[in-house]
């Protein structure tokens, strides 16, 4: 099996010149009176690694079934390798899927399910067995190839679907909610996984997930959706540090929302209409009790707080404090003989001015 291409690099500004391998034009789909997507645009060029991220019900599971072709859209068309899929049934599309609930055949050992797709395919035997032993190399998995899928953990069962997924080198791989059956720790370690095999294989990949540091981890791109509608589409960096709205700010990690706050806040300019102040927990510094002299200290907004909560994390404390009518919450790390502070403690808390956001409301 062969490198099927190279990882995109990051940002709309370096895949301009890639070419566009899915897109989606002004895309609508009705259930009954309601719209599950609504005017979707979207381009995802090849060898990009694009994750459709948001709460239940913005429609990103529904992009994804209209993309795989188990759904139809009611206006708009959707474009693979720049030709109309509209009367393409989705066993013609030439796209690998995983579902979150790994959709393995029970009663097939790991090998006989890897071999379905070539066999679909006409490939022949010494082939496919050829091809299945080197992508169950590639997996870890070569020595559980005889084994049925029940005999199997759920990250084994997740490395098979996924091996199951690329075995036929389609140009699009689909993952839904491709982590969700697993624990924490099988999680991360399967998110390395993924990101390796994208590396290695190039192939075009839209995942759907709910979850944050999923997306924020193995994406080039993300797309937040919400009712239906994009909210915003940018790299993890720049949406994270850079949100346009407060639900972004607040869907994609923690975010301070200054809305109501009884102190002026210190920044340059004005604050555009229609926008509020925005800052991320770890951007925020616990002084302590006294301010110690800073040199940029005329680059810094300073308030004194009240601690209402400290919550020990591991190697990190969170704090909630609070100002007048307005919570905040800042994360530090723990380090040997720190000051801790608790309930009632009146403390001051610093930030940059180049930290805070303005996001619309």
């Amino acid at each position: 099996m062969g490198i099927s291409g190279s990882f995109a690099a990051d940002g709309e500004t370096k895949t301009k010149s890639v070419p566009a391998q899915i897109e989606f034009r002004n895309v609508t789909k009705m259930y009954g009176q309601i719209a599950a997507v609504r005017e979707l645009s979207l381009v995802v060029h090849r060898g990009e690694f694009v994750t459709v991220l948001g709460p239940s019900g913005s429609g990103k599971t529904t992009t994804l079934m209209l993309l795989a072709g188990f759904e139809a859209p009611n206006s708009g068309e959707i474009f693979i390798g720049g030709n109309s899929v509209a009367a393409v049934p989705s066993y013609r599309r030439d796209q690998g899927i995983v579902f979150q609930s790994y959709a393995l055949f029970p009663h097939l050992t790991v090998r006989r399910n890897l071999e379905f797709p070539l066999e679909m395919r006409g490939m022949k035997a010494n082939e496919r067995a050829a091809r299945v032993e080197q992508i169950l190399r590639r997996v870890h998995l070569s020595d559980y190839g005889d084994r049925m899928p029940f005999q199997l953990s759920g990250g084994q069962q997740q490395r098979v679907a996924l091996a199951r997924g690329l075995i036929a080198d389609p140009p699009i791989l689909l993952l839904d909610e491709p982590l969700g059956a697993l624990d924490r720790n099988l999680r991360e370690q399967m998110q390395g996984e993924i990101k390796g095999l994208h590396k290695e294989f190039g192939t075009t990949t839209v995942c759907v997930t709910h979850d944050q540091e999923e997306a924020l981890t193995l994406s080039d791109r993300i797309v937040v959706m919400r009712g239906g509608m994009i909210e915003q589409t940018d790299t993890p960096e720049a949406l994270y540090d850079r949100p346009a709205t407060k639900f972004v700010a607040n869907f994609l990690g923690e975010a301070n929302i200054l809305d109501e706050t009884n102190f002026p806040l210190e920044a340059n300019g004005q604050p555009p209409e229609g926008t509020v102040a925005m800052i991320r927990p770890e951007r925020v510094r616990l002084l302590g009790r006294a301010i110690p002299a800073r040199v940029d200290a005329v680059q810094r907004q300073t308030v004194k707080v009240v601690v209402e909560e400290m919550i020990y994390a591991g190697p990190l404390r969170k704090y909630r404090v609070r100002i007048g009518n307005q919570v905040l919450v800042l994360r530090e790390h723990v380090a040997a003989g720190q000051e801790t502070f608790e309930r009632g403690d009146e403390v001051h808390l610093d930030w940059l001015h180049s930290d805070m956001r303005y996001v619309r409301v």
